[in-house]
């Protein structure tokens, strides 16, 4: 099978489940809807390759999965660390004003003035809502601005999202 060049990153196996050669993973955000929903996933141990997952649910903060082809505990351990990749094309779609993370990693971020407040350098979840975390475009060239601004990603900030366009548009001042 030919490895996708849209691979994303959505986990890391973290140990064995059960002793029927389940394994847990840790999902790299709150929503594991690709873990969940895609029937192939790719990891990296002990080299990359599609793995078919027979079933997945999650379960307390993890998702837990038997694998085709996994039989035992000890086999299930040795995947522990294992990156989980899904391509990006499998991913479940999304309602009309929701955004897969990685969508938004990297996104320019202006202020409704036009003024650019820096680029999406990772996100976040604070149990409420999810946290852009915003890196400013002159980060490093003075030593007293923040290097980075956190702004919840929620309707009464954000006020536009152009995905072609790679560019967030806030209610949120320079001065924040």
């Amino acid at each position: 099978m030919d490895i996708p060049d849209d691979l994303i990153q959505v986990g890391y196996v973290s140990g064995a489940y059960g002793l029927a050669g389940g394994i847990r993973i840790t999902p790299h955000s709150d929503d594991a809807d690709a873990l969940l929903n895609v029937k192939t996933w790719w990891l990296d141990k002990p080299g990359l390759r599609a793995v078919a997952v027979r079933n997945a649910k999650y379960h307390s903060g993890d998702v837990v999965a038997t694998l085709v082809g996994l039989r035992d505990r000890d086999e299930a351990e040795a995947l522990k660390g294992a990156t989980v990749q899904v391509s990006r094309k499998d991913f479940p779609a999304l309602d009309e004003d929701e955004y897969y993370w990685t969508d938004l990693i990297g996104m320019d971020v202006v202020n409704l003035q036009g003024e650019a407040l820096g680029k999406v350098s990772d996100m976040m979840h604070n149990g409420a809502q999810s946290i852009l975390r915003i890196t400013p475009a002159d980060a490093g060239k003075t030593q007293d601005k923040p290097t980075e601004r956190l702004v919840p990603f929620v309707d009464q900030y954000v006020m536009t999202v152009d995905l072609e366009g790679k560019l967030i548009t806030l209610d949120w001042g320079l001065d924040y």
